[in-house]
């Protein structure tokens, strides 16, 4: 039993480590800004690791870190508040019991492109098809309210990677490194795009040439490919317009419980 103890301690000390140094990568490429965007850990017994609200990314200590329940309520009453983001962590490890950490960031490319009403195409560049899948573009919604959660929650069960309109991106995996990994692809892919359509008419990959994405996709168990052009409107092809708000229920009983306790502490 103590050894037990001693893991779960250490694995909780290695997740605050990847946190912090996640957090100043993010900042020094210009992911964020100051206090902007929030990282995530799942731990062991439904706990979550998540960073503080209101400290600048670049400044974050390992001890600032926020351990809470699977609701949201801090496990240990240190004087920080969790992000007042946790509302669209709490959905993505609700929703998908494979996903180990979350990552929230603003990629200065990936949300001009939003704000301008460009989906990132998954069917212009190979590798994006390969390492991200869809990425999916959810409609406005108010920061730090349970909008968020709402807006994300048709998209987060079969996509790793969300752009959330003026709001930045999401990006999830099964470890930290996953996840972080692909918010640097999201914006890699959103640079490209912005580039290529300064130049000129976007080119997509023909259908045979995604055909045989999906086909290696599907050999080695990576993302799925896209099918057709209904979610982008990047190039042409594209048919997508500004998504709607998904007909969603509402927001599980537990999220709305975290976002009550946060309102009033």
């Amino acid at each position: 039993m103590v050894r037990a103890k001693q893991s779960r301690s250490e694995a909780e000390a290695e997740a605050r480590r990847q946190i912090v140094r996640v957090c100043r990568r993010m900042y020094e490429r210009g992911l964020i800004a100051g206090t902007d965007g929030n990282v995530s850990v799942r731990l062991a017994d439904d706990r979550i690791l998540i960073t503080p609200s209101g400290v600048h990314k670049g400044d974050l200590a390992e001890a600032d870190l926020v351990v809470t329940d699977r609701e949201g309520k801090p496990v240990v009453e240190r004087g920080r508040r969790p992000s007042s983001e946790i509302l669209m962590h709490l959905l993505c490890y609700q929703l998908r019991e494979e996903v180990g950490a979350v990552v929230h960031a603003h990629p200065v490319h990936a949300v001009a492109l939003a704000v301008a009403g460009v989906s990132l195409a998954n069917c212009i560049l190979p590798e994006s098809c390969l390492s991200l899948g869809f990425i999916l573009t959810a409609p406005y919604s108010t920061p730090g309210t349970e909008e968020v959660p709402r807006a994300l929650r048709d998209l987060i069960t079969h996509a790793d990677a969300i752009l959330l309109d003026r709001h930045g991106s999401l990006t999830v995996g099964p470890s930290l490194e996953v996840a972080y990994n692909r918010l640097e692809s999201v914006e890699h892919t959103a640079r490209i795009t912005h580039a290529a359509r300064c130049l000129g008419e976007v080119q997509p990959l023909s259908e045979r040439q995604v055909e045989k994405l999906r086909e290696v996709a599907a050999r080695y168990g990576w993302a799925q490919i896209p099918r057709g052009c209904d979610e982008c409107n990047a190039c042409p092809n594209g048919r997508a317009g500004t998504r709607g708000a998904p007909e969603a229920g509402e927001v599980s009983a537990q999220i709305e419980a975290a976002l009550a306790r946060y309102l009033r502490s």
